[in-house]
């Protein structure tokens, strides 16, 4: 991390002002609701102060699994990566900047963020570690701690043993000793205040500073507390409600924000305080101006903090609180030891009682209830007719499907295009399931695919003869010969109005395969290709269908495929003139979002989606400018049109060293799929190998993926960086890092850990930002200039977990 982008954070950090204990939730700048999502462990944030229904949450990050986030109440949230081995803060007004703060051996547990300072407790070592205090605060204090809290110039804990408060920093000391000579069993902090639940007074509460010695209210469940800027919050015993009070002012002001509403916890920060309510684990938030509780627009929030040993769980384990944690086996220990909590879920409502149907004036209602609805549904039924006629949607033409084609005899198939269905278990990379996400969905990729330029607005293909293409190059002479595709061999030539094309043509001859998969092969591209448009897919200029020759043409693209910069052949041009992609990180991870982009237009954009099927960077092309386009569409085919369909059963069809694990072994293809094979092009573009290469004379073959894999991981990365490429500045470090750890989570063995098409260009946004900030000098700021990625994207990443 450059030494402005500490600075920055830094700055942040120092303006936070009202701390939450650690939890699943956090309350940021006073206004900004971070939370742990139950089932993904994803973070999503929101305004704690909008609740209006267009007030959208924004995922953090999609690849980053949480266990638990914490805030300053100013402008920073911090959270822990779930096993707790990293630690990742981001500023609340852009909540996909993450920088790692820890990446150790031990699990970190309690994190707590106060006023400047990060803090948490390592368990393998058992001691206290802060970060970004300076020398306000001690590198680390051994023992048993619970309840850590951290406020403005200060963390406090409570000694497991001595149940004694311990604070520490610049008003630690006067923090503790309003704590001196009393048992406490839970602390928290808020501002230059905290506050703890005595042990000897029936949930008594003692605040330090002002409120000093208030009890007020007594009989509060532990773990329930809450304290902000000027005033605290607990949970009463025993129906769960909230009931807080003021901490400033001569007087003490009692006030209940949410009357009859139980909740599991309590999170305050600034003059924000909000609830995770225990019916639906929704979130209400109230200020201390407003008084009024409302509900924040976030998913179902993480009920607590999901651990791998029960034992520890004093009061019992959370009901059914495995299904909310995304680790198997772990769970969420029950913070409440009665014996009557409030139900997790609101109880089902009584069956009404039958109307009786002996009963005159009911036959009366019901025969004027049938006339109603009869009368209601055939006017609907003769209005959908009409629309119908007049707009012909009910053809059996898919208007707004521009590119699907029509494929008959495919042998590749195996079992054709039979679906398999799934669990319908939500993604965490993907929407929400449901009509309303899915109708909205379709809404978007229709309007996106208007803005960009639809299919259907591009010039028709033209039909050459075999005569003309011959003369273009030359008879198909050996010279002109510059790859192969698919179904057949490419040349490059020339058209007699000038335009250089690459043409492909169906092997013919001895090596010819059956003519029907050349047909097919053929069939598909002209297919796809003659409705597809877009700046990053290779432009299709025609075709020629004459007796058995089958021929494609294309956009010529000069500087060839991108597979041959990486790996030259001895003697070519390209080995004996260092090429610019060879030579600039900043131009491979260009490549790399110009790629991206082109294949996220196939899945996102094309309804049902392309799925390629044949990612590797041979098919990654790039024209003059080095603007890389996305070719060979012989294989591909569309995915599966209902969401309630997962994957394709399709024999496996592809290159060895890019073909998905799940495809090649179980046959189930989907988008996923490209997916794997273009995190395998991020590698090979990283590291300068070939998909699958041998690493010594004679050797054994190594996958790039084996072979990069575990170096990432471990985060020695410059391990395997091609040595070809000059050593990487600060901003170019951090964009190679943001690649590398993409790369990683594309290549999972399982299609449902991937990302998708939309994320990845959202990093690979992120990084190109960050190189030309290295170029130009740019400030820690600079890398904010790509919008459409500002949600999602992540700066540096550390992955302690590899499922």
């Amino acid at each position: 991390m450059t030494p402005l982008l500490l600075a920055a954070l830094l700055l942040l950090l120092a303006a936070a002002s009202a701390p939450a204990s650690a939890s699943t939730l956090a309350v940021a700048a006073g206004s900004t609701a971070c939370a742990v999502e139950a089932g993904t462990s994803t973070v999503y944030c929101a305004s704690g102060t909008n609740s209006s229904s267009s007030a959208v949450p924004s995922a953090v990050v999609p690849f980053v699994d949480f266990s638990q986030v914490s805030s300053g109440g100013g402008a920073v949230v911090c959270g822990l990566q779930l096993g707790g081995r990293a630690l990742f803060c981001w500023p609340a007004v852009a909540p996909g900047q993450l920088r790692r703060v820890y990446n150790g051996p031990d699990p970190l547990s309690q994190l707590s963020v106060g006023g400047g300072h990060v803090a948490a407790y390592d368990d393998g070592a058992r001691v206290i570690r802060w970060w970004r205090g300076g020398d306000r605060f001690p590198a680390q204090v051994g023992g048993g701690f619970g309840s850590l809290v951290s406020g403005d110039d200060f963390t406090c804990a409570v000694e497991t043993n001595a149940s004694a408060v311990r604070c520490w920093g610049p008003r630690g000391s006067a923090v503790e000793a309003d704590f001196r000579n009393v048992s406490v069993s839970t602390l928290a902090a808020g501002g230059s205040r905290a506050c703890g639940v005595l042990k000897s007074s029936g949930g008594g509460v003692l605040c330090s500073g002002s409120g000093a010695g208030s009890v007020v209210p007594r009989d509060l469940y532990v773990d329930g507390l809450a304290v902000g800027e000027s005033h605290a919050c607990g949970l009463q015993r025993p129906d769960h409600t909230a009931a807080c009070w003021s901490l400033a002012g001569a007087t003490t002001t009692l006030y209940y924000p949410a009357v009859g509403t139980a909740f599991e916890f309590l999170v305050a920060g600034g003059n924000l305080t909000c609830g995770l309510v225990s019916t639906n684990f929704s979130l209400l938030c109230w200020s201390t101006d407003g008084l009024v509780a409302a509900e924040v627009k976030l998913p179902p929030i993480l009920p607590g903090v999901c651990v791998s040993d029960n034992s520890s769980c004093k009061c019992g384990v959370f009901p059914d609180s495995g299904k909310f944690c995304k680790v198997s086996g772990d769970v969420i220990c029950n913070r409440f030891c009665d014996t009557s909590p409030p139900p997790s879920r609101p109880p089902p409502s009584p069956p009404s009682p039958p109307a009786p149907s002996s009963s005159k004036r009911g036959v009366s209602k019901g025969w004027i209830a049938f006339a109603v609805v009869g009368a209601v549904g055939s006017f609907a039924g003769l209005c959908s007719i009409v629309y119908c006629l007049v707009f012909g949607f009910c053809s059996h033409k898919k208007v707004h499907n521009s590119v699907q084609p029509n494929i008959a005899g495919n042998n590749n198939g195996g079992g054709g295009a039979a679906a398999a269905v799934g669990s319908g278990a939500p993604s965490p990379y993907g929407s929400p399931n449901g009509s309303l996400g899915r109708l909205r969905r379709q809404l978007s990729r229709v309007m996106t695919r208007q803005r960009s330029g639809p299919s259907s607005f591009k010039d028709p293909a033209e039909e050459f003869t075999f005569a003309q293409l011959a003369a273009a190059t030359k008879d198909f002479a050996l010279g002109t010969k510059i790859g192969e595709g698919s179904f057949g061999t490419v040349y490059r030539g020339k058209l007699p109005d000038g335009r250089e094309v690459a043409i492909k043509r169906g092997e013919s001859g001895p090596r010819a395969r059956m003519f029907q998969e050349k047909e097919t092969a053929f069939r598909s591209e002209l297919a796809f290709l003659s409705r597809l448009h877009h700046k990053h897919l290779v432009g299709f200029v025609g075709y020629c269908e004459e007796n058995d020759e089958r021929l494609l043409v294309y956009e010529y693209m000069k500087n060839g495929a991108l597979y041959d910069h990486l790996h030259p052949k001895p003697g070519s041009a390209a080995a004996s003139s260092p090429s610019p992609v060879a030579s600039s990180w900043k131009l491979r991870i260009k490549i790399l979002l110009d790629a991206s982009r082109g294949i996220d237009y196939l899945h996102s954009y094309a309804v049902p989606p392309i799925i390629h099927r044949d990612i590797k960077s041979s098919n990654i092309l790039l024209d003059g400018n080095w603007v890389a386009r996305v070719s060979d569409f012989g294989l591909s085919l569309m995915g599966p049109e209902t969401e309630e369909v997962q994957h394709l059963s399709m024999k496996a069809a592809g290159t060895v060293g890019y073909m998905d694990p799940e495809y090649y072994g179980l046959h189930h293809l989907t988008v996923k799929s490209d997916v794997y094979g273009f995190g395998v092009v991020m590698l090979e573009v990283l590291t300068g190998k070939r998909a699958i290469f041998k690493e010594a004379e004679g050797g054994s073959p190594v996958s790039v993926v084996d072979y990069a894999e575990p170096s990432i991981v471990a985060g020695e990365l410059n391990k395997v960086l091609d040595g070809r490429a000059p050593e990487p500045t600060a901003h170019e470090a951090e964009a190679v890092e943001l690649v590398a750890y993409t790369a990683v989570h594309c290549v999972r063995l399982e299609g449902k850990d991937r990302p998708a098409m939309a994320d990845i260009v959202a990093n690979l946004e992120t990084a190109v930002a960050l190189c030309e900030d290295s170029a130009g000098g740019g400030g820690a700021t600079g890398h904010g200039n790509s919008s459409s990625s500002a949600s999602l994207s992540i700066t540096s990443m550390e992955l302690s977990r590899m499922d």
